[in-house]
């Protein structure tokens, strides 16, 4: 069964650069993951649609892709703005990319709501450091 592991935070964050080198951590240690970025698959379904009607589309689109992933996990970075999205998600695993307090969409930063709870908490622009400590947690607890 696929592991879904959301990777979420503000715009210019650092998401896509850590869920890239989660991958690699994730290969390097001998399983398979799918990598799904919010951009690419938004450009897919040419869907670029930020109401909070198209941000759910959004995050039940990246749920079911993660679902019919063919790895050990499926890595999806996205902004998941409000815990409804997150909820709609279902991660079995939540990083929260913490580094920059405002991005360039103030739509995007006024509507986001702090995670109550993740499983990683990402605070500084790190991914090698981040993604080996985060692929160690969960591939240790996969066994």
């Amino acid at each position: 069964m696929t592991s879904r592991i959301l990777i979420m935070g503000l715009p210019g964050a650092g998401k896509t650069t850590l869920a890239a080198e989660l991958s690699t951590q994730f290969y390097n240690a001998g399983y398979t993951s799918m990598w799904f970025n919010a951009d690419d698959i938004r450009k897919q379904f040419n869907d670029w649609d930020f109401s909070k009607e198209g941000r759910m589309r959004q995050a039940l689109r990246m749920r079911y892709l993660a679902d019919d992933a063919r790895a050990d996990f499926a890595i999806c970075d996205f902004v998941a703005p409000l815990q409804e999205m997150r909820d709609a998600f279902d991660a079995q695993w939540t990083i929260w990319v913490d580094t920059v307090t405002e991005s360039s969409y103030k739509d995007t930063d006024t509507i986001f709501e702090k995670p109550a709870l993740c499983h990683f908490r990402v605070t500084e622009k790190d991914s090698k450091k981040w993604a080996a400590q985060i692929a160690l947690t969960i591939t240790d607890s996969s066994r």
